[in-house]
């Protein structure tokens, strides 16, 4: 569970940084292989 919380608040801070609609699509992607690598 704590592992998830962290990429989770991870992915929020990542998300924050990005200042364009490209930046969001590379934040989400990246975001979304965090989480896909914790529950392996």
């Amino acid at each position: 569970m704590k592992p998830m919380i962290a990429v989770l608040i991870a992915a929020a801070l990542t998300l924050a940084g990005c200042n364009t609609v490209r930046g969001v699509g590379q934040d989400i992607e990246k975001a979304g292989d965090a989480i896909q690598k914790s529950t392996k």
